[in-house]
């Protein structure tokens, strides 16, 4: 499933043709997705101007006037893609992983009369149909998809002092600790083997352990957040990661998995210098977790 890089990427690659486009007609060629489209969803739409795109954790937000915000999520296999008439090919770029390009799964088009330049489409293509399109008649905080995320592991609001207090008491193993959206929004099972490695710490130690006013809590929080913030903001600089599905929006692909210190290089060497350990593979929660056990402690 794309992490909070790959949806970052995605909106960045959405927002210069869809921020002031006005959405002249939308085409549902099916009834549903994971859930049912909402009622009357073109309807409600068509006529709009979008005014903004936003993401909350792993979700993308889409502003439109006099009409309640839409909530977007790619699912497993969901992806953005822009076509203009007088562009040749809808997906320039080279693919790693070849996306889905079969209008069988182009399940929504939005055509859009952007503020300036030639009328454009984003198309949603979504070979599982995991993605979903939802909107938030009450506001954004109040959709029970969003009204319980932590906060966000962007920006320097996420601090070693917020950690702690986030991870007191928790005895759940750190991993599974955050990997929970209600303590941090948007983290997923590559970041944070990744930032795990980085600060040293064992996936499998109790979360509370890095919690408390000891100086060595304060020094694992303190370190813990900073590559968590570190390796988010290169990820998204990155482009994401182009793991099996993800590509962005205009077709071209994340580069981070280049840069994977851990995370899918079970039984290769430890790549930190000085350790001779090398990175192991353990399943925590039916999922894969990657670490070297010689220096994450």
């Amino acid at each position: 499933m794309p992490e909070l890089p790959e949806v970052e990427t995605v909106r960045r690659g959405l927002q210069p043709v869809m921020e002031g486009a006005r959405i002249e007609r939308i085409e549902l060629r099916r009834k549903d997705l994971r859930f049912p489209f909402p009622a009357r969803f073109a309807q409600r739409l068509e006529g709009r101007t979008i005014r903004g795109l936003g993401r909350r954790a792993k979700y993308l937000l889409v502003d439109v006037a006099e009409a309640p915000a839409l909530i977007c999520h790619l699912g497993m296999s969901g992806s953005f893609r822009i076509e203009r008439d007088e562009v040749p090919g809808a997906l320039p770029g080279q693919f790693h992983h070849e996306r889905s390009k079969a209008a069988a799964h182009d399940h929504v088009v939005f055509h859009l009369a952007p503020p300036s330049g030639a009328p454009a489409r984003v198309v949603f293509n979504d070979p599982r149909r995991f993605g979903f399109m939802l909107f938030a008649e009450d506001g954004i905080d109040k959709h029970p998809m969003l009204s319980g995320l932590g906060p966000e592991p962007t920006g320097n609001a996420l601090d070693g002092a917020l950690l702690r207090e986030l991870l007191d008491g928790r005895v759940a193993p750190l991993k599974a600790a955050l990997l929970d959206q209600r303590t941090i929004a948007g983290l997923g099972n590559i970041y944070v083997c990744e930032a795990l490695w980085r600060a040293k710490l064992s996936p499998t130690r109790a979360a509370g352990s890095i919690a408390g006013k000891g100086k060595q809590q304060i020094a694992r929080s303190d370190a813990l957040a900073e590559a968590i913030r570190a390796v988010i903001a290169e990820a998204i600089q990155a482009g994401g990661s182009s793991l099996r599905d993800h590509i962005q929006a205009d077709g071209s692909l994340g580069y981070f998995q280049h840069s994977f210190s851990v995370y899918d290089r079970e039984g290769e060497p430890c790549p930190r210098l000085a350790c001779t350990g090398q990175v192991e593979r353990v399943v925590q929660s039916g999922r894969s977790t990657f670490y070297c056990r010689a220096c994450q402690k």
